[in-house]
């Protein structure tokens, strides 16, 4: 049993496992430093959080069902430290279903999950969308997010960007160099569903010191099956007058196009931000 049990591992400048969480019973976690977030010291990134909620899914309930949509609503603070994962069925179903997640820190949660899941089919045929291909990943300038960015999941990222990226846009692919658990084989989808909420610090419009646009929510739809490696995004992010904001992107992989992601911003102006 780690010996903090309301810090990451490794905070304290020990040695931490190459991973984002290490796992202590059958639905209890620990998270690491690499899963840190990036507006304050003692939380978790979402995005290593919401690829492990839907690895718990996938791991307790297997399916031979497709991901169709994951929406995350961020309840609060997504503490440092121990934390439960529960998951439960909630519409079952032979070709359609509903699986509900919630990551639960003592008696509060911090991240409520519904996925759907649908049966697969031979749909090759007629199989098309209308979103633009990234150029590959090695066609981008190396890009380090961590010069703009703090916490321990963007520092453990590799990051490629466009040339003409600018605030608000950006055409990007990053890949995560750990699993979620330690000793553990993440999941197809939640090896690539760990990469989607950075998409918020991929474009920003403002200097994050300054203005700060924390996402309460996190929508994917896919329509296929991710691969494992390069996360590729098309972000585009729109500040609005009172206050509210979106991040809304296009997701591919390495094989193109895969679906789309969006997140609702609260936007607020810090000292020193643009009046």
């Amino acid at each position: 049993m780690p010996e903090a049990p309301n810090q990451h591992l490794g905070h304290d400048g020990a040695s931490c496992p190459d991973s984002y969480y290490v796992r202590l019973s059958e639905n209890r976690l620990h998270s690491t430093l690499h899963s840190q977030g990036a507006w304050q010291p003692g939380e978790q990134h979402m995005a290593p959080a919401s690829g492990l909620v839907l690895a718990e899914i996938e791991r307790r309930l297997p399916t031979d069902k497709i991901v169709s949509r994951v929406a995350f609503d961020i309840l609060g603070v997504i503490q440092s430290g121990e934390f439960m994962v529960d998951v439960e069925v909630i519409r079952p179903g032979r070709t359609i279903e509903l699986v509900e997640a919630r990551m639960r820190h003592g008696d509060r949660t911090s991240v409520h999950a519904r996925v759907w899941r649908l049966q697969a089919g031979a749909t090759e045929a007629v199989a098309g969308n209308e979103w633009t291909p990234l150029p590959a990943p090695e066609e981008m300038e190396s890009q380090q997010f961590s010069d703009r960015w703090g916490g321990g999941f963007i520092a453990s990222l590799e990051g490629r960007q466009s040339a003409e990226a600018r605030p608000g846009f950006g055409r990007s692919w990053v890949r995560a160099p750990y699993p979620l658990v330690d000793g553990e084989v993440d999941p197809p989808t939640a090896a690539f569903i760990k990469l989607v909420d950075a998409a918020n610090g991929m474009a920003v419009r403002e200097d994050p010191r300054s203005t700060f646009f924390p996402n309460v929510d996190l929508t994917i739809h896919l329509i296929r099956q991710p691969q494992p490696g390069w996360g590729g995004f098309e972000t585009r992010v729109a500040f609005g007058p009172t206050g509210i904001g979106e991040t809304a992107s296009v997701l591919s992989d390495e094989a193109g196009p895969i679906g789309t992601a969006a997140q609702s911003l609260t936007v607020r102006l810090g000292e020193g931000a643009r009046q």
